[in-house]
């Protein structure tokens, strides 16, 4: 199983400044990539800043992206080009996916980027398209703030035809490289018979955008799609299938839901855990797969732990036949404002990274930097150290302790949660 290199991106509209420019790697990218490299990893997910390259409408602007990924031909690293994550889109397209223009200049700037890097062989053309819509179209939480079924389905409405027609364009301009299709793994369990239709709905939600995007399964008794049906989006099952040629699965420990009529919890109490899922995904659509993202917010023994976790998990999955291709933690450094959803830019340094940051935005090595470089030099995850979690997080995690139940368990290293604790929330000096 090959491991995977990241780096957050995600552009604030409302901000203007995004998380490669707040973590520092706009500065530091030559660093981090020989970081990267010093790991074992030359394959990594990697944005195409559209934001940035069309500050202007229909003014490109290449010059950094030719930079940075002519360094990466030259030096034998192998991209997988993200061209939407989450919300980078250009400042100027008011109401971001909302906006009426956004599939004609999407379609447009996809177009310019193939052209323009014909060698590339791999590619996400738009990151978590369902996560993505709901917060922004039925949650409020990212522009154009929308709630609700009629306004999810406003947002799939223009821009799923566009992310379709993308899909047809690159096996035109890019017969070679492949489509990684990146999305939520999630599930959902109702825990007393008040909540079982919201989980029946929920778990047939996570699989509608790609469902879509296939064309598959378009069953309209599905729980989620006759609402969705009902709602006015009838037209949503004519998008032309996609073609794709991996599924990319996004799991955290907040994936699993569990539901009682009081409301809903996550991380679950009872979780099925990774491989578990992974292997339903694999039944339900027969493609090859990646652990495309997962990470955990703690400190570095935390994320170690949860590293030795989800790879056990994946070995687990692949002993039992599914074809997980990949891992990749997210991000390789620790990333920024993701405290507040992305609403607010306080240069709030998000422990996640497999490198934490200090205030001046310094790399640091750590317990999970040398439990990665031991996974990716051939170490198994039985092999990995076991650190005990810290509090509030070891509470959090309860439901997961059963799969960790064989583990000989460590204290944390005391230096390195000492270290950490002192760095300010508040990364200083970061120009936007």
């Amino acid at each position: 199983m090959e491991f995977i290199g990241a780096f957050e991106s995600t552009y604030l509209p409302r901000h203007d400044v995004d998380i490669l420019e707040t973590s520092g790697h706009v500065r530091r990218w030559q660093a981090d990539l020989a970081l990267l490299r010093e790991t074992g990893i030359t394959r990594l997910r990697y944005p195409i800043r559209w934001h940035r390259i069309e500050a202007e409408p229909a003014a490109y602007d290449w010059r950094s992206t030719d930079e940075v990924l002519g360094f990466m031909r030259d030096e034998g690293f192998s991209p997988i080009v993200d061209l939407v994550h989450h919300t980078s889109y250009p400042r100027w397209l008011l109401g971001g996916f909302g906006n009426m223009q956004f599939g004609q200049r999407y379609l447009k700037f996809c177009e310019a980027f193939a052209n323009r890097y014909p060698w590339i062989r791999e590619y996400t053309l738009f990151n978590e398209p369902f996560g993505t819509l709901f917060l922004a179209g039925h949650e409020g939480i990212w522009p154009p703030h929308g709630r609700g079924t009629v306004s999810f389905i406003q947002l799939l409405r223009n821009v799923l035809p566009a992310v379709s027609r993308a899909a047809a364009m690159y096996r035109e301009l890019l017969p070679a490289a492949r489509h990684l299709y990146v999305d939520t793994c999630e599930a959902h369990v109702a825990a007393d018979p008040e909540s079982e239709h919201y989980a029946a709905v929920a778990n047939d939600r996570r699989f509608l955008v790609l469902d879509l995007l296939l064309g598959s399964r378009l069953d309209p008794s599905r729980p989620y799609l006759r609402e969705v049906l009902e709602a006015g989006g009838e037209d949503l099952l004519l998008i032309e299938p996609s073609a794709i040629d991996v599924l990319g699965l996004d799991y955290y420990s907040h994936s699993e839901w569990y539901y009682l009529r009081s409301g809903g919890q996550a991380p679950s109490p009872e979780p099925a855990g990774l491989a578990a899922l992974a292997s339903y995904y694999w039944e339900r659509y027969r493609l090859p797969m990646i652990l495309s993202e997962t990470n955990i917010r703690g400190f570095t023994p935390d994320r170690a732990s949860w590293f030795k976790f989800t790879l056990e998990q994946c070995e687990q999955a692949r002993r039992e036949g599914v074809p997980l291709e990949g891992y990749c933690w997210f991000p390789f450094v620790d990333s920024v404002d993701w405290d507040s959803l992305l609403a607010r830019a306080d240069r709030h340094i998000d422990p996640v990274g497999v490198y934490w940051l200090d205030a001046r935005l310094d790399r640091h090595p750590s317990s999970m930097a040398r439990s990665f470089r031991m996974a990716v030099s051939g170490t198994p995850a039985s092999q990995l150290p076991a650190y005990r979690f810290s509090p509030p997080l070891n509470e959090r995690l309860t439901g997961f302790h059963r799969f960790m139940s064989g583990w000989e368990w460590q204290e944390p290293p005391a230096e390195e949660v000492a270290a950490e604790d002192r760095v300010p929330v508040i990364a200083e000096g970061v120009a936007s």
